[in-house]
C-alpha cells in the first residue's frame, strides 16, 4: 500500500470493506431513527468503551459537535410553572441591575457589576427552583459556590423572599457608611455571616475549593462522622475564570475520587473582563476536551429550543458545520448587533443555511436564544448531572454577557465595567422585563429608579417561597451551630512539657509527638484531620500511617512495597489523614473545607495542615485569605522554618519572612515558639479558643513555625509564664551577677543563640543578660497597635500600656533582638520597646550551606548578638567603643567558617 492510499486523518489505512462499513452505518441510522439521538449516543459510548477493552487503539474523541449534549427528544418534562418562574426571574433581573445602578448615585459611586448575573440568571433560577437544597432538607443541604460578580442577583432574590430590605439593597457596597444595613460587594461570609457560605470572587479559588468541599463531604460520610453522601456541591464559574491555574489544576482529583456529588456550571458567555475569552477559538470546545480528558462527565448546553427545528431540518449538516467553525469572537459580535446582521453574517455564509431561515423575520432570528437562557435546556442538563454516577459533571452553558440589558450592554467588550444605565436604557430594560413601573417614575430621578416587589401575598411570590420550602429553606445561608466537642485535658498536652533530657529534639518532632497523643483522645482525636502535601516522612508523621491511615475513598487495591514494615503506607476509605500529594494549593483548599465543617455541616473538624514554611503563606496566601473570609478554624504548621535551618536546600526553600506574610492576614494568630512546652500551651489555647465556646473571636487560624534543627529541649519551668507564652513574650533565662545589663530577645530556633550569647557576654565581657523568648512578634505588635488606638481615641482616660511595654519596663539595658527571619520581623515591635532597640536579621536570599556558616553570614548567631549588645552598651556610654572591635576580632565575625551556632543534625 502506498502513502497515497492513507487517510491523512486516520491512524490506519483507508476502509478495507466499504460495503460492510455502510451496513454498520445504516444500522446506527436506523437505531437513531427508531429510538432517538440519546440512545444512539449510549450505544456509541458503549462501543468505544468495548473497543478500548479489545485494545483496538481507537482514540477517544475529546470534543463533540458544537450542539447540545442532550438531544431535544431526550429532554425530560419541565416540572414547574415556567411562566410564573419567568415572571419573578424578570423581577430579580430588574432588582439586581437597579441595586448596582443606584449604587452609582451622586455622592456614592461604589461600583458593582450588572452583566455577569444578567448572563447567568436562568442558570441560577433553575437551580433555586428545582435543585438546590437548603439546610433543612433531609440530605443536609447542598453547598453552592456562587460566582462572585453575580452577587447582586442573590441579593435581589433575597429581597423578593423577604430576607433583605430595600434599605439593605441601597447600602450595597457601603458596609460601614450604610450600617447597620450595609451589605458586601461579593460573597464574603465574614462580612455577612448568616448569608454567604463561600467566598469566590478571587477567581480560581471557587473551583478548587468546591472540589475539596465535595471531597470533604465524602470524607465525613466515609469516616462515619456525618452522612452527607447525598449532599451536592454546585460551583458556578466563568469561562474566563477557567484560565486560572487553580481552576483547572485539580480536576483530576475530582475524577480520581469519583466525586459524583460535584457539578461545575460554567457560564460560557464567551467574555472575560476585557474582551473575548477565545476570540479566535471556541472556549466551550476547549473546556469540553480538557474536562473529558481529566475524567469528567461533560454536558453542553449551547442552543435554546428555538434552534431545535433548524437543526432538525439541517439534513446535510450545513448549519452544524457553521456552528462548528464559527469562532467565539464572531458569536460575541452577533449578539452585539441585530437579527439582520446575524442573517447576513452567520446564516448567509452558506446558501443552504440561508435557506433554512428564509421564512424567518429578522426579529425571529434575533430571538434564537443561547442554551444557557433556556429553562428547559438547563433543567435537562441539571437533572442529567444529578443522575450521573461515578464522575463529577461539568455543564458548559452558552450565554450572553449582559443578556436582557439592551444593546449598549449585551455582548459589549466593556460590559463588565459598565455600572449604570441611561434613562433610555432603563426604559428599554423595563419593557423587556415587563416591570410595572411608569416612565414618570423613571424620569423622576434616573439615578434612583424604584425596585420592584409585588408584595408578599402575590401568587408569584408565594410560588417562589413554596419552591424553597420544598427544597429545604433559603439559599445562600450560613449557620454556625455545631455539635459540642469534649476538649482534651491538660494531661493530653503533657508530653512536650517534660523536655527531652539528653536527647536532641526539633520543635517539629515535639509537635508531631504531641499530636500523636491528641489523635488518641476519645471523642476528640477522630476530629483531627492531618493534611500533608507529600512530606509526611520529612516531618516524622509517617508514624501515623498504620493507625490513622491515609484517606482514599477507593481503599488500597495494590500490594504495598513496604507492607512488612512497622510504618507501612496504608490507605483506607476510613483513613484520617488527607495526603494530597505535591500540592500546596489543594492542601489549602482541603484545609478550608475541613476548617469550616463546623459551619457547613455542624460537625467540627480540626485540620492540621503541615508544610514547608516557605510554601505556605507565600505560595497560597490568597487561598488563606479566602479561608479567613470563610471563617476557617484550624492549625497551619510551617515546618522546616527559618532562613538558615534547612541546610543544603537553598534559595527557594529558605523562609525568612513567613511571619510577615502571616501578619497580613487578620484571622491568623502567628507564633514562632522555641521549645516544646511553648508549642503545647499554644496548641491547647488555640483549640480552646476555637471550640471552647467562650472566646469572643473563635474564627481564627493558628500559624506555628517549627524547625527541623534538634537541640536539647528544656522541661517546662515551675511557675512558667503561660500568659506570656500566649501573649507573645516570656523570660526564659535571667542573668546573674554584677555588671552592665542587656536584654536579649529571640524567637524560635534563635533562642538557643541568645542563650549562647548570654554565656559569652558573661564569660568574655562581664555583661549580664536576660533572655526572652518572643513566641509571637506579630501578636505583640497587634497588642501594641490596639493600645495606641485606645489612647488615640480616649485621651481623657489613663493611657494603656502595651503588653510588651509592661513586660519590659523594669528591664535594664539596651534590647537586642534576633530570629531566623529578616530584620522586619523583629522591627515590628520597635515602638513599644521601652529603651534602645537593636535588631539582627537574615535579609536577602537564602542559600545552601551549613547552619553555622549561614547564621554567621547573616550575622544573626550568638556571637553576633554579643557584638550587637556591646554596641548598644557603648552607645549608652557604659562601655568603651573599642570593645566592639575587640569582640569582632575575637569571634572572627567576618569569617563564615568561624560560625558556631547550630548543629548538623535533623537533615531534611
Amino acid at each position: 500500500m502506498t502513502v497515497h492510499d492513507q487517510d491523512p486523518y486516520s491512524q490506519g489505512p483507508l476502509d478495507s470493506d466499504p460495503e460492510e462499513t455502510g451496513e454498520w452505518r445504516q444500522s446506527l441510522d436506523e437505531l437513531v431513527d427508531a429510538k432517538g439521538h440519546g440512545r444512539g449516543r449510549e450505544i456509541m459510548l458503549s462501543m468505544l468503551k468495548r473497543s478500548k477493552e479489545l485494545h483496538l487503539n481507537v482514540p477517544m474523541v475529546p470534543t463533540t459537535d458544537y450542539i447540545n449534549t442532550i438531544a431535544s427528544e431526550n429532554e425530560p418534562e419541565f416540572p414547574g410553572d415556567e411562566e410564573l418562574e419567568r415572571r419573578y426571574r424578570h423581577w430579580i433581573r430588574w432588582n439586581a441591575a437597579i441595586t448596582v445602578h443606584r449604587a452609582q448615585r451622586p455622592g456614592i459611586g461604589v461600583g458593582g457589576h450588572i452583566s455577569t448575573y444578567a448572563s447567568a440568571a436562568s442558570l441560577y433560577e433553575v437551580g433555586h427552583n428545582h435543585f438546590f437544597r437548603g439546610q433543612d432538607h433531609p440530605s443536609g443541604g447542598d453547598q453552592i459556590f456562587y460566582q462572585g460578580h453575580a452577587s447582586p442577583g442573590m441579593y435581589a432574590r433575597a429581597f423578593l423572599e423577604g430576607r433583605l430590605t430595600e434599605a439593605q439593597l441601597d447600602a450595597f457596597r457601603q458596609e460601614k457608611s450604610g450600617a447597620p444595613n450595609g451589605i458586601p460587594s461579593y460573597p464574603h461570609p465574614r462580612m455577612m455571616r448568616e448569608f454567604w457560605q463561600f467566598p469566590t470572587v478571587s477567581m480560581g479559588l471557587g473551583p478548587i475549593n468546591a472540589i475539596y468541599q465535595a471531597m470533604t463531604n465524602k470524607y465525613l460520610a466515609n469516616r462515619g462522622i456525618k452522612d452527607v453522601a447525598d449532599s451536592h456541591v454546585w460551583a458556578f464559574l466563568g469561562d474566563g475564570e477557567m484560565d486560572e491555574v487553580e481552576s483547572r489544576g485539580q480536576l483530576q482529583v475530582a475524577a480520581n475520587e469519583g466525586l459524583d456529588n460535584l457539578t461545575f456550571v460554567i457560564n460560557a458567555n464567551l467574555q472575560r473582563l476585557d474582551g473575548p475569552v477565545r476570540g479566535n477559538g471556541k472556549i466551550i470546545q476547549e473546556l469540553e476536551s480538557y474536562f473529558r480528558g481529566a475524567g469528567w462527565n461533560v454536558i453542553k448546553v449551547v442552543w435554546g429550543r428555538e434552534w431545535d427545528d433548524l437543526l432538525a431540518r439541517d439534513s446535510d449538516g450545513a448549519l452544524l458545520n457553521l456552528m462548528n467553525v464559527t469562532p467565539d469572537g464572531d458569536y460575541q459580535t452577533y449578539k452585539a448587533e441585530n437579527g439582520a446582521f446575524v442573517r447576513e453574517n452567520f446564516f448567509g455564509r452558506d446558501e443552504r443555511t440561508a435557506a433554512l431561515v428564509k421564512d424567518y423575520t429578522d426579529d425571529q432570528i434575533w430571538k434564537l436564544r443561547r442554551g444557557g437562557h433556556d429553562y428547559r435546556k438547563v433543567y435537562a442538563a441539571y437533572k442529567a448531572a444529578m443522575e450521573h454516577k461515578g464522575q463529577p459533571t461539568v455543564i458548559l452553558a452558552k450565554t450572553v454577557k449582559g443578556y436582557g440589558l439592551g444593546p449598549h450592554f449585551e455582548g459589549r467588550n466593556a460590559t463588565h465595567q459598565m455600572k449604570k444605565m441611561t434613562l433610555d436604557d432603563l426604559k428599554l430594560f423595563r419593557d423587556t422585563m415587563q416591570i410595572p413601573i411608569t416612565d414618570a417614575q423613571l424620569e423622576e430621578n434616573p439615578y434612583q429608579p424604584p425596585y420592584f416587589h409585588p408584595g408578599a401575598q402575590d401568587e408569584t411570590i408565594q410560588y417562589m417561597l413554596e419552591r424553597r420550602r420544598e427544597l429545604g429553606g433559603f439559599l445562600p445561608e450560613r449557620r454556625t451551630k455545631h455539635v459540642d466537642l469534649a476538649l482534651p485535658e491538660d494531661k493530653d498536652y503533657a508530653f512536650p512539657k517534660k523536655g527531652s533530657g539528653n536527647q536532641e529534639v526539633a520543635t517539629t518532632m515535639a509537635f508531631v509527638r504531641m499530636l500523636k497523643d491528641l489523635l488518641r483522645v476519645k471523642g476528640f482525636g477522630e476530629r483531627i484531620v492531618p493534611i500533608i502535601p507529600d512530606e509526611a516522612r520529612t516531618f516524622g508523621m509517617d508514624s501515623y500511617f498504620p493507625s490513622a491511615k491515609i484517606y482514599n475513598p477507593n481503599g488500597q487495591n495494590y500490594t504495598a512495597v513496604d507492607r512488612e514494615l512497622l510504618l507501612a503506607y496504608k490507605e483506607s476509605p476510613q483513613g484520617q489523614i488527607m495526603h494530597v500529594g505535591i500540592n500546596e494549593a489543594g492542601a489549602t483548599a482541603a484545609f478550608t473545607a475541613t476548617a469550616t465543617s463546623y459551619s457547613t455541616h455542624g460537625e467540627p473538624l480540626i485540620p492540621i495542615y503541615i508544610f514547608y514554611s516557605m510554601f505556605g503563606y507565600q505560595r497560597t496566601g490568597d487561598a488563606f485569605w479566602a479561608a479567613a473570609d470563610q471563617m476557617a478554624r484550624g492549625f497551619v504548621i510551617g515546618a522546616t522554618a527559618g532562613r538558615t535551618t534547612l541546610t543544603g536546600e537553598g534559595t527557594q526553600h529558605a523562609d525568612g519572612h513567613s511571619p510577615l506574610l502571616a501578619s497580613t492576614n487578620p484571622a491568623t494568630v502567628s507564633y514562632d515558639p522555641a521549645y516544646g512546652y511553648e508549642v503545647s500551651h499554644i496548641v491547647q489555647a488555640g483549640i480552646e479558643r476555637m471550640y471552647g465556646g467562650s472566646h469572643p473571636d473563635p474564627d481564627v487560624m493558628y500559624y506555628l513555625t517549627v524547625y527541623n534543627e534538634p537541640f536539647k529541649q528544656p522541661a517546662e519551668p515551675e511557675n512558667v509564664d503561660v500568659e506570656g507564652i500566649l501573649k507573645g513574650i516570656h523570660r526564659v533565662s535571667e542573668g546573674t551577677g554584677e555588671g552592665p545589663r542587656v536584654q536579649l530577645l529571640a524567637s524560635g530556633v534563635g533562642v538557643p543563640w541568645a542563650i549562647e550569647a548570654q554565656e559569652l557576654l558573661a564569660k568574655d565581657w562581664g555583661v549580664v543578660a536576660d533572655v526572652w523568648s518572643v513566641t509571637s512578634w506579630n501578636e505583640l505588635r497587634r497588642d501594641g497597635l490596639a493600645a495606641d488606638e485606645h489612647n488615640f481615641l480616649h485621651p481623657e482616660e489613663e493611657p494603656k500600656l502595651s503588653y510588651l511595654t509592661q513586660k519590659l519596663q523594669s528591664a535594664d539595658g539596651p534590647f537586642i533582638a534576633t530570629s531566623d527571619y529578616m530584620h522586619a520581623v523583629q522591627d515590628q515591635i520597635r515602638q513599644w520597646v521601652p529603651g534602645d532597640f537593636y535588631t539582627l536579621g537574615a535579609d536577602g536570599f537564602g542559600f545552601a550551606d551549613t547552619r553555622a556558616a549561614a547564621r554567621r553570614f547573616f550575622k544573626i548567631d550568638g556571637p553576633s548578638m554579643v557584638v550587637r549588645a556591646l554596641q548598644g552598651l557603648a552607645d549608652q556610654g557604659k562601655l568603651d567603643r573599642s570593645v566592639i572591635a575587640q569582640a569582632i576580632s575575637k569571634y572572627d565575625l567576618h569569617n563564615v567558617n568561624a560560625g558556631t551556632s547550630g548543629n548538623a543534625g535533623g537533615e531534611s
